[in-house]
């Protein structure tokens, strides 16, 4: 998705438990701090006990800096709490992502604020990672993919397609009805 000349990639991610989320993302994160990007925050549910656990048992040469990153709830949605936090954050003008964890509606919001601030930013790349608890999604999952331009997973960025098998964007999944044991 291009916007004034500015680059945003919309990411989407499912996930069971902060454990989960911890394991899957400390791999991606480490690596992308090797590449100097600027990894910010927006999270519901916290991970940073999770985050210290599993780094006290791995051997990364990137401990102090994924320590200093804010891996703790941030209770408002707020698009003047979201500015001022962008704001003390400070976008790079090369690289930077911005992981957004919780509820579609605590994404929702929370993306839109991102979206409002970013028309006003200086940062050249953006990539805004979301990750959905699994239990709340359900059936909504057709919309999520729709919304976004690639999946997150353990092994990384992956275009939709390579993950859901028969995927196309914006078509909605015919399923079939069965009666009598019988599909229809």
């Amino acid at each position: 998705m291009k916007k004034e000349n500015k680059k945003v990639e919309k990411l989407c991610s499912f996930y069971v438990s902060n454990w989960h989320l911890a394991t899957m993302i400390l791999p991606y994160i480490n690596g992308k701090i090797k590449e100097n990007t600027k990894i910010i925050t927006i999270l519901e549910n916290s991970i940073e006990e999770n985050i210290q656990k599993l780094i006290e048992k791995l051997n990364l040469k990137n401990k102090e800096k994924i320590l200093s990153i804010n891996w703790s709830k941030l209770d408002s949605q707020k698009y003047e709490d979201i500015e001022k936090m962008l704001k003390k954050e400070i976008l790079t003008e090369k690289q930077n992502i911005i992981l957004v964890n919780g509820c579609s509606n605590y994404i929702k919001n929370n993306n839109c604020n991102i979206e409002q601030y970013l028309k006003k930013s200086k940062a050249e790349s953006i990539k805004i990672i979301n990750f959905f608890e699994v239990t709340e999604f359900n059936n909504h999952i057709m919309d999520i993919l729709d919304a976004h331009d690639k999946v997150f997973n353990t092994s990384g960025e992956k275009e939709i397609t390579e993950i859901f098998d028969g995927y196309v964007k914006g078509e909605k999944v015919q399923t079939k009805k069965v009666v009598g044991g019988v599909e229809q």
